[in-house]
């Protein structure tokens, strides 16, 4: 995993941030690994429940210190209780994000073929209907008012290259079984393509925001088969009885994307 300066140490003496330019509430510093404390904290989080306007008012100031927000969930025990393993994480940079849903759809047959019997590649990208930013800030702000899928949304920084990198950055293991580090690989990808970011985080649950929402049934269906390639929980299990009523329940035109994993 490729390191960044961490802010975080800094935390330990100052735990306002105000060195950092910060005005955090007080809070938390976890370095709990299944290996033992890590070196460094890999993530601060606040000791209140957030609340609608707490992403905008700290989520800025915090990238410009070097972290980036996100919710998690300490309904679930926290991440101090979620068996953090960042030393098992690859770093999202080094794979290619065409090759692994190529991989994660074989195990599934989930994208298809064409008549010719190769396999399409990722679907194509969608026009942003709102900036990245404020997208993330308001589906944030949905989650701390209507608290679900989170029982008790926490905001947390860390110190992430972008906001695709999170989880494996903390070595969160919500794919049991699975290098985080590749998933962030995907999530670069639609961070590209469908202008999404890391919102919030559970012991198996990821709820992405998504700047660029498919806007046609046939590309919500194309998009549908990556989230059935990545999480096949998500889609077996949500309700829907067809990939299209999956795209068309939980993709088009959708805002946020929730997946989870057993």
């Amino acid at each position: 995993m490729a390191t960044l300066p961490n802010p975080l140490p800094g935390l330990a003496t100052d735990p306002s941030g105000r060195s950092l330019g910060l005005r955090l509430p007080p809070g938390r510093l976890i370095d709990t690994t299944v290996d033992g404390p890590w070196p460094e904290p890999l993530l601060w989080h606040a000791g209140q429940s957030a609340s609608p306007g707490t992403w905008a008012a700290l989520g800025g100031p915090a990238r410009r210190a070097g972290l980036l927000p996100v919710l998690v969930d300490l309904g679930d025990g926290g991440p101090a209780a979620w068996e953090l393993a960042p030393a098992e994480m690859s770093y999202p940079g080094d794979h290619d994000a065409r090759e692994l849903l190529a991989e994660y759809a074989e195990r599934v047959g989930a994208l298809g073929t064409t008549g010719d019997g190769e396999r399409p590649g990722p679907a194509p990208a969608a026009t942003l209907t709102a900036d990245p930013a404020r997208r993330a800030a308001e589906t944030a702000d949905a989650l701390a008012e209507s608290r679900a899928p989170l029982a008790r949304p926490h905001l947390a920084l860390v110190p992430a290259r972008r906001s695709a990198d999170i989880p494996a950055a903390i070595g969160w293991g919500g794919p049991a079984d699975e290098d985080t580090g590749r998933l962030g690989t995907v999530l670069r990808s639609w961070e590209d393509r469908f202008g999404i970011r890391v919102v919030a985080l559970g012991y198996a649950h990821l709820l992405l925001s998504v700047a660029a929402p498919p806007t046609t049934p046939a590309h919500a269906r194309a998009v549908a088969a990556e989230h059935l390639a990545l999480s096949p929980d998500t889609v077996h299990q949500g309700g829907a009885v067809s990939l299209d009523a999956y795209a068309e329940q939980h993709v088009l035109d959708r805002t946020s994307w929730h997946f989870w994993w057993e």
